[in-house]
């Protein structure tokens, strides 16, 4: 079923509600040290984390560095929360709108692998780190700390910001797992970028000991990682398996302790048919469910013609069928989307109340043929589309229903798949011919769900927005600092642009996170910092 938003909210409070009984219980217990935790992964296009966009390269590198902040983690977090907290910065200050000072941690030390040997990490470190984020070349995510003017090292220790404008996002753009992860010169110095396994040395709880191309990873404690007693868990084994069945049956028989999907869950269709053999099989298993802030969608040259115009747009809008999406791919539960998805329930404004944008969100095919013919288009017309599977089998049974409303109000849209690091580098950065299905990557807070897909020249504005009211809208709200006042220049952005429909977004799953239940002090969460969620659990078995 489509779920409520009263509903909608109902479970994001509970969904935990189920599971916290065992982690609170093992509270009472003296975690174990030891144990290899086995995890379905994805092999790395490369592991240069500001070079790349991929989830594959961000997910094992959230293991092994760290950041000046991060979210907080554990069985006591709400799913699609993400409270603030010191990681490398042991304090911070905000003396004026536009600066910010960092004391770190003292002793951290870098892991004790060459180039950088275990040396103590320092302000200028720091320093580095950001410098390079906002100047090497290829980093489509270089946007969440454009407002950085300079980064100065005042001392061994003390890190201070200063911000050609305010920023309300900046703290969070520091915790974001996808950001700033901090790094050695070392490294860029000996290797010329952060491209070979050989260069990730970083000061997180976990050390990459192994790469096997196309096969897997292995992780393996950090003896000297700046919490005492962190992690518990000695080994960590990152297994590349692409094949559906071959996960299955390797979830069955007990070799991975997560869910074999992002972020740790199960595709609820599999769900549906393996739960019973799972609790006969596996019955330890613990489970928990919170809507999914993975959003796929249609993007399109709105720089061209016929998606330059807006009758167009929202008549592509029309012509889905996002609850029969819903029931057909995600065994009838999931949410419909705003332009910030429903999971960040903070922010994501529910879509009766997005006004004459809500008009768009409805199913009618009567409609999208009128506004097609209005816009110059009664017989429809023909159109590419770039796809890559992301090895998603309900990815692809999507892609075909999408095609198939597509068609049904007379757009005829040939696939043009590709090989998903070819689609990464091209597609999902708006090089295509005239449109893109897929997702959205999986951000946790709204700005980068809005500015770099709407703000004109941005690497990520996959369908070549150019809209002085969005930009405007945009700007405003990252300069506002007072948080309500932001919540409310976030809403009215996603009124006008699901009026606009510059982007057709589509439902979104309900996730059903599955986790081993020897996994101790552990609670699933959205997002890549897989790292951070187990940097504090432990096995007890």
């Amino acid at each position: 079923m489509e779920l409520t938003r009263r509903q909608f909210v109902t479970l994001g409070a509970t969904a935990l509600a189920g599971t916290a009984l065992a982690p609170s219980r093992a509270g009472g217990q003296t975690p174990k040290r030891g144990g290899t935790l086995t995890i379905r992964a994805w092999d790395p296009p490369h592991f240069d984390h500001m070079q790349t966009i991929s989830y594959k390269t961000h997910i094992p590198l959230s293991f092994t560095h760290s950041r000046l902040l991060r979210h907080k983690a554990g069985p006591s977090v709400q799913p699609g929360t993400f409270a603030l907290e010191g990681d490398l910065a042991e304090s911070w200050s905000h003396p004026t709108d536009t600066t910010y000072v960092f004391r770190l941690r003292k002793g951290v030390r870098w892991q004790p692998k060459p180039p950088v040997n275990g040396r103590e990490l320092t302000a200028d470190d720091v320093r580095y780190t950001i410098e390079r984020f906002l100047t090497v070349k290829g980093n489509a995510n270089a946007y969440m700390l454009k407002a950085v003017e300079r980064v100065e090292a005042l001392d061994r220790y003390t890190v201070k910001f200063t911000l050609k404008e305010p920023f309300g996002w900046f703290l969070d753009m520091l915790a974001n797992p996808m950001a700033a992860a901090v790094i050695a010169k070392e490294c860029v110095d000996t290797f010329g970028d952060l491209k070979r396994p050989e260069a990730v040395v970083g000061t997180g709880p976990y050390m990459l000991d192994g790469y096997r191309p196309n096969t897997g990873l292995t992780l393996t404690r950090h003896p000297g990682y700046f919490v005492p007693g962190l992690p518990y868990i000695d080994r960590v084994e990152l297994v590349v398996d692409e094949d559906n069945g071959s996960r299955i049956a390797a979830f069955l028989t007990g070799k991975y302790d997560l869910g074999w999907e992002f972020p740790g869950t199960i595709n609820r269709t599999d769900w549906v048919q393996l739960k019973d053999t799972l609790r006969t099989r596996r019955p330890s298993l613990r489970t928990a469910e919170f809507p999914s802030n993975v959003m796929t969608q249609i993007s399109m040259r709105t720089d061209r013609a016929p998606f330059k115009d807006v009758r167009v747009r929202r008549a592509m809008s029309l012509a889905m069928d996002r609850r029969g999406l819903i029931e057909v791919i995600a065994e009838g539960v999931g949410v419909v989307n705003p332009p910030v998805p429903a999971a960040l329930t903070e922010w994501s404004l529910p879509v009766d109340q997005l006004g004459e944008g809500a008009t768009y969100y409805r199913y009618d095919r009567a409609e999208a043929r009128r506004l097609l013919a209005a816009a110059g288009y009664p017989g429809g017309f023909s159109a590419t589309a770039c796809f890559t599977t992301y090895g998603s089998t309900l990815l692809v049974d999507a892609m075909q229903l999408v095609l198939k409303y597509l068609k049904d109000v007379g757009i005829n849209v040939t696939l043009d798949q590709k090989e998903y690091g070819d689609y990464i580098s091209t597609c999902f950065l708006g090089t295509f011919e005239s449109m893109s299905y897929g997702p959205h990557t999986s951000f946790l807070e709204p700005h980068n769900f809005l500015f770099p897909q709407y703000f004109p020249g941005e690497p990520k504005n996959q369908s070549h927005v150019d809209d002085p009211v969005a930009a405007d809208l945009l700007l405003r709200q990252r300069r506002t600092l007072d948080v309500g006042r932001r919540r409310d220049l976030v809403h009215e952005i996603q009124r006008y642009l699901a009026g606009q429909q510059y982007y057709v977004q589509l439902p979104s799953a309900v996730y059903v996170a599955v986790w081993d239940g020897a996994l101790k002090h552990y609670g699933p969460n959205l997002g890549f910092d897989y790292g951070g969620r187990l940097r504090a659990a432990w096995l007890d078995r």
